[in-house]
């Protein structure tokens, strides 16, 4: 009997889409996750444990700020980078969330907006994994609103004064550097802060159901002091910030895929090993059906990913296709997840498959870089003209 793993690939395979290079770094990285995440994953998720030793290995791998051209990084394409995430994400969210947060979040800010100075002392140490970077952008009161930011940047002689909260921000516990995102008299301005600045505390947030082998946290910034020199020159106004969060949605399109992705192969496992009345359960019309639809949407959200990886090669992806993307990719795999639990049966509700968790941090993923409601507003407003926000 074929593998539930061969099986999708002779039902549809995009390998031949890709490279030679690219298809390297989505072996490497199956390699990785496989090897050195997979079995100690579920456990972890259990505990609420981030295994923090794994990020300079990670750096090692070369996939952290892999798609950046700056000293250090790897300088890999979009579609490389996503098949790295997908990957990942196959594993558990949370490292794909670890990987987006120190690369497309942290160091795509340096490296896109930051001064020669902060870009030799951050981004080579963050690629190898010795440095970790957070991006504080979202506040308590408001995540889809960021334009309505109460964190306030105001000046002091040669110095800024931050003051303000941020919540739900990845990693900041651990951080060793913070991207802050603060309203200045000048408009929204970023600052590269170390997180020893006095002032600066980070506590993680408790009582998750979700993404709990990752860290998200609160953040306060009580009368921060940093020089002029940390804030980051080439940013002014939401478009920095923003452009930031599209490389982080432009990941999630590829990611969300790989647990769908897990929950289909673990699905095609247990309809052709369990039976039921005398047959594997896989040989009844119904469970046929389910797979089936599992794997159009699936197969749709890959192809998906691979075009838009396309588009971003040459330069014309837009914010809008980015939205599709998210959109349709997200939603999908929790409806795969959703109807891979079912065919598993009761099993399928305990740490012996990967399907609920894959499905409790998909509706973390659903929500952040842009719920369901923003990006289908973005869509409706290329449609009409209109903003309906």
């Amino acid at each position: 009997m074929t593998t539930a793993s061969s099986a999708l690939d002779d039902a549809f395979s995009i390998d031949h889409l890709l490279t030679a290079e690219e298809l390297r770094w989505r072996d490497e990285a199956r390699h990785f996750a496989v090897e050195r995440i997979a079995p100690v994953i579920a456990q972890d998720f259990e505990d609420k444990h981030f295994r923090a030793e794994l990020v300079g290995e990670l750096g090692a791998l070369g996939v952290l700020g892999m798609h950046l051209n700056d000293p250090g990084c790897a300088g890999a394409g979009a579609v490389a980078y996503g098949l790295v995430c997908h990957e990942l994400e196959a594993v558990d969210s949370g490292w794909r969330t670890f990987v987006s947060v120190q690369g497309s979040l942290a160091m795509s800010a340096i490296s896109k907006f930051g001064s020669d100075e902060q870009k030799s002392e951050w981004l080579a140490p963050m690629a190898r994994g010795e440095r970790i970077g957070c991006f504080a952008l979202t506040e308590p009161q408001g995540g889809s609103d960021p334009a309505a930011m109460t964190t306030h940047a105001r000046r002091e002689g040669d110095d800024w004064v931050i003051t303000g909260v941020k919540r739900w921000i990845g990693l900041a516990s651990l951080a060793d550097v913070a991207v802050v995102w603060a309203a200045a008299d000048e408009g929204v301005r970023g600052f590269v802060v170390p997180t020893t600045t006095p002032g600066f505390i980070a506590t993680p947030i408790d009582g998750k159901l979700s993404m709990r082998a990752s860290v998200q946290c609160d953040i306060l910034l009580d009368d921060v002091r940093v020089p002029a020199t940390a804030m980051l020159p080439g940013a002014r106004g939401l478009s920095g910030p923003f452009s930031c969060l599209d490389e982080a949605r432009y990941g999630i399109v590829w990611g969300a895929m790989g647990a769908a992705r897990s929950c289909l192969e673990v699905s095609i496992e247990r309809a052709t090993t369990r039976e039921v009345l005398g047959r594997p359960i896989g040989a009844t019309q119904l469970i046929q059906q389910k797979l089936a639809d599992m794997l159009v949407e699936y197969e749709k959200g890959m192809l998906l990913a691979v075009h838009l990886g396309r588009l971003k090669e040459a330069g014309r992806l837009t914010p809008t296709q980015i939205s599709v993307g998210k959109l349709n990719n997200v939603r999908e795999a929790l409806a795969i997840a959703r109807e891979a639990r079912t065919i598993l049966g009761g099993d399928g509700i305990t740490d012996a498959f990967p399907v609920m968790r894959h499905m409790a941090n998909l509706e973390s993923v659903r929500t952040y870089e842009g719920t369901d409601e923003i990006h289908t507003l973005v869509l409706g407003r290329a449609l009409t003209g209109m903003a309906a926000f």
